[in-house]
């Protein structure tokens, strides 16, 4: 009976995480039943991942900077200038498909600088700073594009947002064998890796995860894995955005939970004053977490306009509210110092679910804009609410 009272009390210190989980597999029940299977279609699930990648790219920068106690508006617009500025370079400038996306990374990482400076050191708040921003690359956006449409764009170009990885199977096979086998290794990965964590913090004598819970978890963690690999090698096989989402997660996942840099930015976040006592370089930490969400920016803007292979001067509106909504819905506080990669990506996969069934169900634009508002305004409450119930303010 301990036993059983311990894990439900760890269970209920946990419901933020657990109910992120639930409301996921909820909402995919709920449109995999609606839309009479059309959800869960090897198509439809590629489609999702391609179309709402730019968005889970931008999320991963944005609940960093959301941690920290920051918020970036600029976002949408520095997606469109980067992809102004790689029509530009690509097709009127000549500059191989390669070299613009170096260049155009390296753009995306001034705007971050020149944001972060106003910031870091100057003391102007985020939000005022990258409000400022939003207007200013918009407009830069339109000088740019002269308020034209850039089109077309190389084909390998265009692979980052649309192109697929090899077809090993050569079209003859009934699942793609290269997105099998990559789906088994990380599978496989993220098994090993949840082992190893668990034994680490257990020699430390700080596991207080009971072990039924931790199994259960890495269980439906791993058949998820598996059903969707399955389903995309049922299709055309691995998009090549997802390979590089992949690594993004990867990194920024480990970043936040085992650098330096990540426990500076959950402690400036948490509390800036002590941060700052303590000797983290608070200004520094900020600034290169500006640089950083510039960075994310800019490939966010080159997998947008590689997609559509078009720059549009109204490329990227209403992306930074897409982002922002993802990281509180994946369980970022609004008042920073708490937050996951994870949870702000599969804050996005939610938003991206509900845009994709809605519009399959054929729900106006008016209604989804309704509900995704009150998504959002539930997510926050039930964080409010959490606060309270364990003493917070």
């Amino acid at each position: 009976m301990s036993v059983f009272r311990s894990s439900l009390n760890y269970l209920a210190g946990q419901l933020r995480q657990i109910g992120l989980f639930i409301a996921l597999i909820a909402i995919v029940i709920f449109f995999q039943v609606a839309t009479n299977g059309i959800t869960l279609k090897p198509i439809n699930v590629t489609n999702l991942i391609v179309q709402n990648s730019y968005i889970l790219i931008l999320a991963v920068g944005m609940v960093m900077v959301i941690i920290a106690g920051h918020i970036d508006l600029s976002v949408g617009s520095v997606v469109a200038f980067v992809g102004a500025m790689s029509g530009v370079m690509i097709t009127q400038w000549n500059v191989p498909w390669w070299l613009a996306i170096i260049l155009c990374l390296g753009v995306g990482a001034l705007v971050g600088m020149w944001q972060g400076f106003w910031i870091a050191y100057f003391g102007i708040p985020a939000f005022i700073v990258t409000l400022a921003g939003m207007l200013t690359f918009r407009g830069l956006t339109q000088i740019a594009l002269q308020n034209k449409q850039i089109s077309p764009f190389p084909d390998e170009f265009r692979a980052l947002g649309s192109g697929f990885l090899p077809d090993l199977g050569g079209g003859t096979t009934a699942v793609e064998p290269l997105t099998l086998g990559i789906g088994i290794i990380a599978t496989l990965f993220l098994v090993l890796q949840g082992i190893r964590q668990r034994r680490a913090r257990a020699k430390y004598d700080v596991e207080d995860e009971p072990f039924a819970w931790f199994l259960t978890k890495l269980v439906f963690t791993a058949a998820m894995i598996i059903g969707i690999t399955y389903l995309l090698a049922s299709y055309r096989g691995t998009p090549i955005v997802l390979i590089v989402l992949g690594i993004l997660i990867v990194v920024y996942a480990s970043v936040m939970s085992n650098s330096v840099f990540g426990r500076h930015i959950y402690a400036i976040g948490g509390n800036l004053n002590a941060a700052a006592l303590s000797g983290i370089k608070t200004k520094r930490v900020t600034f290169m977490l500006f640089v950083n969400m510039g960075v994310i920016s800019a490939l966010a803007g080159l997998v947008f306009t590689a997609q559509l292979n078009l720059a549009n001067p109204k490329a990227g509106d209403g992306f930074e509210l897409d982002a922002i909504a993802a990281v509180f819905i994946g369980g970022a506080a609004v008042t920073g110092g708490i937050g996951t990669v994870t949870g702000a990506i599969i804050g996005g996969f939610i938003i991206g679910l509900l845009n994709n069934g809605m519009s399959i169900l054929g729900v106006g634009t008016e209604y989804q804009q309704l509900i995704k508002g009150l998504v959002l305004l539930g997510a926050v409450a039930f964080d409010v609410y959490n606060k309270r119930r364990s003493g917070g303010r």
